[in-house]
């Protein structure tokens, strides 16, 4: 099936929307959509999975676990989040959507 990953993006801008584009035993490939959204305070991720993410479009900023620094994505960027790899977001572009590709592999 032939399908775009720019075509029909979210109309609500106050949260993130998460789309599976695949989904399959051992693999799942999400579009995220951003708009200036980050991790509630104190929220921090740890999956079950591995992951790894490139931001299409836009910029996010990731705190990862064990890092002293950030880590600032711009389109084009990409990083491998191990399964159990605390991380939270810490900024999307707040003018223009944050488009992500992650693939999960379970």
């Amino acid at each position: 099936m032939l399908a775009n990953l720019f075509a029909s993006m979210p109309a609500d801008t106050s949260c993130e929307a998460f789309d599976d584009l695949l989904d399959m035993p051992g693999l799942r490939i999400e579009r995220i959509v951003s708009h200036g959204q980050k991790s509630p305070p104190g929220f921090w991720y740890e999956q079950d999975e591995d992951e790894w993410v490139i931001v299409l479009q836009g910029s996010a900023t990731l705190q990862v676990e064990g890092h002293d620094t950030a880590v600032v994505l711009a389109t084009g960027d990409h990083y491998w989040l191990p399964s159990g790899l605390r991380h939270r977001v810490d900024a999307t572009s707040p003018d223009s959507p944050t488009i992500w590709l992650a693939v999960h592999r379970r």
